[in-house]
């Protein structure tokens, strides 16, 4: 399978995806198994798959998957995802122009996640606690936090 790279995006573009994710989507950690160590995730969902598109062809990376409609009377929803260093290239372009706690997560990250994430996804004890700390510390940066601290 061939690994795609995160396309370079030009400065309205960035700037469009950093509105769409303070707005409709999320910078956080997932675990793709239940033992699994946490990966960078950035989301964007919204109920218009042409936004998700857009969003994938400007990144030239990622997933869009359809969310499941719960009752009969909600619109169908779809969920652009984009994980790990692909993600981190993101953050990389949009960080200047995010707004919400989620440029506070994406600065964390951008300077603490390659540090704690081998490549090859082997931890050592150090390894795993220092990945451990990161994800505590990442994941209390919410909204709220952010909103306290100012």
């Amino acid at each position: 399978m061939e690994y795609k790279k995160v396309r370079n995006m030009s400065e309205s573009e960035a700037a469009y995806l950093a509105g769409l994710i303070d707005g409709e989507g999320t910078v956080t950690l997932t675990r793709r198994e239940r033992n699994a160590q946490r990966t960078l995730t950035i989301t964007i969902a919204n109920t218009e798959r042409v936004l998700l598109e857009y969003s994938l062809s400007v990144i030239g990376a990622g997933v869009i998957s359809s969310k499941r409609v719960q009752k009969m009377n909600h619109t169908p929803s779809f969920a652009y995802r984009i994980t790990g260093r692909q993600a981190l290239s993101v953050l990389q372009q949009i960080f200047p122009f995010l707004r919400s706690y989620k440029k506070e997560r994406a600065e964390f990250a951008l300077t603490e996640y390659i540090n704690v994430t081998p490549r090859n996804g082997r931890y050592d004890q150090i390894l795993l606690k220092k990945k451990w700390e990161f994800d505590n510390r990442f994941l209390r940066i919410t909204a709220k936090q952010t909103a306290l601290s100012k």
